[in-house]
């Protein structure tokens, strides 16, 4: 039986969430995968915030890859970072919940581009992400042989 591209999207979601203590440890949550995209949400707490009382560049980037990393892995082939970007556009607030919309620009062979919206409460953007990924060896789960 042939597995539907939005059903290996979301298993291999499952299978990367179940190791992703990262993401889990910065108190994000998946909204949404598909083939190509992923949404990722995080509300900015306190131990988030630098200096300035705003949220950590860091945490915010942390945000994006993560999002980047599960739209890119969404085809049950093992995809990592070559390189990232960020341009940071304005603060995230204590208390406010970001959302992560990472969808797919490219995908050639073994490497893609994606690009991630990292929004506010009020849905203002509050970065813009671009990730580059690399197909190597492996799969998230086994698929069976086509009938």
């Amino acid at each position: 039986m042939t597995v539907s591209a939005q059903d290996r999207a979301r298993r291999s979601t499952e299978a990367m969430w179940a190791n992703d203590d990262a993401s889990k440890w910065l108190g994000m949550e998946i909204a949404e995968v598909g083939p190509g995209r992923a949404v990722l949400t995080m509300t900015v707490e306190k131990h988030h915030t630098n200096g300035h009382d705003i949220c950590h560049g860091g945490v915010i980037f942390s945000l994006a890859d993560s999002a980047f990393a599960f739209a890119c892995n969404s085809y049950n082939k093992h995809a990592v970072a070559q390189h990232n970007t960020i341009t940071f556009i304005a603060p995230g607030q204590l208390g406010d919940r970001l959302t992560a919309t990472a969808r797919e620009i490219s995908l050639r062979g073994r490497s893609g581009i994606y690009d991630v919206t990292v929004t506010d409460s009020d849905g203002a953007t509050i970065a813009e992400f671009r990730g580059c990924s690399r197909i190597i060896n492996g799969q998230h789960f086994a698929e069976e042989a086509d009938a």
